[in-house]
């Protein structure tokens, strides 16, 4: 119903929608979460002939590193073979660096992400697990100032990076302030849905299905109540990677049902505008489905 526009920037989002250039954080609070997101991360890298290198916490046995990534299978083993998944840590990175500084592992991100294009692959990403700064006794402030000033790793260049925060070793104040540091900020794990209020905006980021319906049906009612003396409100779905058919039916419900509003603008993935377009029945003359994309 609207012509296809690039989406806003990035903010929260999942890990789906990860894009060459991208600098992320997440945090995990046991020692099970995250696993599916740093397991989409990796497979969704060699699907697209990038080269991964996975940096885990130090006090994980390899074997267990391979389970977080639901190896061994012949796929991940044949992409270890042949270098394009590589597992390693920090300390070996900068190696023989003994000390870690911003400086040196800059450096080495620089050629392994020259060394993958080398190899014939489309770019690098790594996920690093945030235990290294403990394993290499560094200095916070420091670690801090490599995430806050590493922008040259990711202009113009073929590098995407997670950085995964246990939010029971770092303080509360550290964890605040690499959350704003990074561009991107992804939702801990895979089937989630994030809301987030402004005025007259209502943005979701993640998934909207069975189980986090309900949030969604608040989230739109709330915008809705939010807009109501403007008689505008404005959905953004952009960082949405999956919407069922029962949320897209509620949301179309509730538009159409609003007349207190004279236009309710929905800017969507072309995957969820397609929904949509389906489930509507012409009715709700106050909504425009407006494509976005991110490049």
């Amino acid at each position: 119903m609207a012509a296809a526009e690039d989406a806003s920037p990035a903010g929260t989002m999942p890990v789906q929608q990860l894009r060459t250039g991208d600098h992320a954080f997440v945090g995990y609070g046991d020692d099970d979460a995250g696993r599916d997101v740093v397991t989409t991360f990796a497979w969704t890298g060699l699907a697209h002939n990038e080269k991964v290198m996975v940096f885990s916490a130090p006090q994980l046995a390899e074997a267990e590193v391979w389970n977080r990534l639901d190896a061994p299978g012949a796929l991940l083993g044949a992409a270890r073979e042949r270098g394009q998944l590589v597992l390693s840590s920090m300390r070996a990175l900068i190696h023989p660096a003994r000390h870690f500084t911003p400086e040196r592992q800059w450096q080495r991100i620089e050629e392994e992400t020259d060394r993958a294009l080398a190899e014939g692959y489309r770019g690098l990403r790594t996920y690093i697990d945030m235990h290294w700064v403990g394993d290499l006794d560094a200095d916070v402030a420091v670690m801090m100032h490599r995430e806050s000033h590493a922008q040259h790793l990711f202009t113009g260049r073929p590098y995407t990076e997670i950085c995964a925060y246990d939010s029971r070793w770092f303080a509360p104040e550290v964890l605040s302030a690499m959350h704003e540091a990074h561009p991107c900020r992804l939702l801990p794990h895979l089937g989630a849905l994030h809301g987030e209020q402004s005025e007259n905006t209502v943005r979701l980021a993640g998934e909207a299905d069975i189980n986090t319906r309900e949030q969604l049906i608040a989230a739109l009612r709330e915008g809705l109540a939010r807009s109501a003396d403007a008689r505008r409100l404005t959905v953004d779905m952009s960082q949405l990677v999956f919407l069922s058919a029962a949320c897209a039916v509620d949301l179309l419900r509730m538009a159409a049902s609003s007349a207190a509003h004279d236009l309710i603008e929905v800017r969507c993935p072309p995957t969820v505008a397609r929904i949509l377009r389906r489930a509507s029945d012409g009715t709700s003359t106050n909504l425009v489905i407006r494509e976005v994309s991110r490049r």
